[in-house]
C-alpha cells in the first residue's frame, strides 16, 4: 500500500496535537505495511520518506486555493492520498483519505477566528464530498461526523497511541524541574492557551487550591483568543519534549478541563507517566480516561478543586488512579493505530476508477 502524507502541519509556527500525530504517523505506518511518501511546501526535513516540494504558492495562499478552487491537484503515483487536517488537498483520480479530529469549529465557534471557522467549515465540507474514507480519532468523533452528513461506512475510528515513556534518572529530572524553579506539589496542564481549553475555570479552582499550597503549572504555547493567566499560575509556554517527559514525571496530578476534545492527548500522555488524571466529563475524554481518571463537570469551579485536592493530598487515592492510569494507557498503541489506518487506506483504494 502506498500512501502519500501531507505533512504541511509540521511546517505551522505552532505544530499542535494535529502535529504530534502525524509525526507519529511518520513512525508507525511503515512497520503495518505502509510505504509512504510525503508532500508539503518547502524544504524536506531528513526523517521525511521521499518528500516532494509543492513549492508556490506556499500556505496558507495553497490551502486557500485548494479549498475555493481545487487546485492546483496533488495526484502522486501512489494507491492514496492522506491529509491529516482539514486543509483537504484536490487530488483527481487517486482516492483521498481525510483525519477530522473534531468538530469544534462547529459547536464553538467563539473559540476560533472567523477565518478559521470558514476554513474548518469548508475542509469538512471537501471532505464530505470528496473523501472515500474519513479517519476520527475517537467514536465520539465518529459520532460527531455522522452527525454532520458522513456515511458510517466512510468513517473510521483509529485512536491515538499513548507516548512510551523510557528510563530516565532521577537526578537528571530533579535537575531540570530545579532549573525551571517549579514548587511541589504542582498540578499540571498541557497544551495550547486559548478559550476552549477551559482554563478561566480552573485557574478559579486553583484561586482556592494555591491556599492549600498546590500550584497549577501550565505548559503550552499561546494560541488563538485572550485568556489572562494569573500571577500564581506558573506558565511555562512550550517546552520541548525532554523538559515536558521531567515535568510529568514530578506532576502530582494532571487537569485537562477543555469543554471539547476530540481525543485529548494530553490526558492518555499524562496516564502513560502513571499522573492521576482529572478531566472533563464531556466529549471524547470520558472514552480516553475511561475509569482510570476523575471526571468532572466542566466550569464547576468548586467540583474542580474538591477533585483536584482528593488526588493531591490523599496519597493513597493518587497512586491508586495513578497505577490505572497506566493500565488505561497501555491499551492505546500506535501500532493499533497504524492497523487502523491501513483499514482505511484499503477500503479508500478500493474505490479507485
Amino acid at each position: 500500500m502506498k500512501v502519500a502524507l501531507h505533512v504541511g502541519q509540521l511546517r505551522q509556527p505552532v505544530p499542535g496535537g494535529a502535529g504530534t500525530y502525524v509525526r507519529f504517523l511518520l513512525r508507525s505506518l511503515p512497520a503495518a505495511g505502509v510505504t509512504l511518501s510525503t508532500f508539503g511546501s518547502g524544504p524536506a526535513d531528513p526523517t521525511w520518506p521521499e518528500f516532494v516540494d509543492l513549492g508556490h504558492p506556499k500556505p496558507p495562499l495553497r490551502y486557500a486555493l485548494w479549498h475555493r478552487v481545487r487546485r492546483p491537484r496533488v495526484a502522486p503515483a501512489v494507491d492514496v492520498v492522506h491529509a491529516p487536517t482539514l486543509a483537504v488537498p484536490p487530488t483527481g483520480r487517486v482516492p483521498l483519505v481525510v483525519t477530522a479530529h473534531d468538530v469544534a469549529f462547529l459547536r464553538f465557534p467563539d473559540a476560533f477566528t472567523p477565518h478559521g471557522v470558514r476554513f474548518h467549515r469548508r475542509g469538512l465540507a471537501l471532505a464530505r464530498r470528496h473523501a472515500a474514507a474519513v479517519i476520527a480519532p475517537s467514536a465520539f468523533t465518529c459520532a460527531e461526523l455522522i452527525a454532520e452528513g458522513f456515511e458510517p461506512t466512510r468513517v473510521f475510528v483509529a485512536h491515538h497511541g499513548a507516548p512510551a515513556v523510557p528510563p530516565r534518572s532521577d537526578d537528571e529530572v530533579d535537575a531540570i524541574i530545579a532549573a525551571l524553579g517549579l514548587p511541589t506539589p504542582f498540578v499540571l496542564t498541557v497544551g495550547t492557551i486559548e478559550p476552549r481549553k477551559g482554563l478561566r475555570s480552573l485557574f478559579s479552582a486553583f484561586a482556592e487550591l494555591r491556599l492549600r499550597g498546590i500550584t497549577l503549572v501550565v505548559a503550552g504555547p499561546r494560541g488563538w483568543g485572550e485568556v489572562s493567566v494569573p500571577p500564581d499560575v506558573v506558565e511555562l509556554g512550550a517546552v520541548d519534549p525532554h523538559t515536558l517527559d521531567a515535568i510529568y514525571r514530578r506532576a502530582s496530578a494532571f487537569a485537562l478541563a477543555s469543554r471539547y476534545e476530540g481525543f485529548g492527548m494530553p490526558a492518555l500522555e499524562a496516564m502513560a507517566y502513571g499522573v492521576p488524571v482529572v478531566a472533563s466529563n464531556v466529549a471524547s475524554l470520558p472514552e480516553v480516561v475511561g475509569q482510570a481518571g476523575l471526571l468532572v463537570p466542566p466550569g464547576d469551579e468548586d467540583a474542580w478543586a474538591d477533585a483536584i485536592a482528593s488526588v493531591v493530598t490523599d496519597e493513597e487515592r493518587g497512586m491508586r488512579l495513578g497505577y490505572a492510569g497506566r493500565e488505561r494507557a497501555a491499551e492505546f498503541t500506535w501500532e493499533r493505530s497504524a492497523t487502523a489506518h491501513l483499514e482505511a487506506y484499503e477500503a479508500a483504494a478500493s474505490t479507485a476508477p
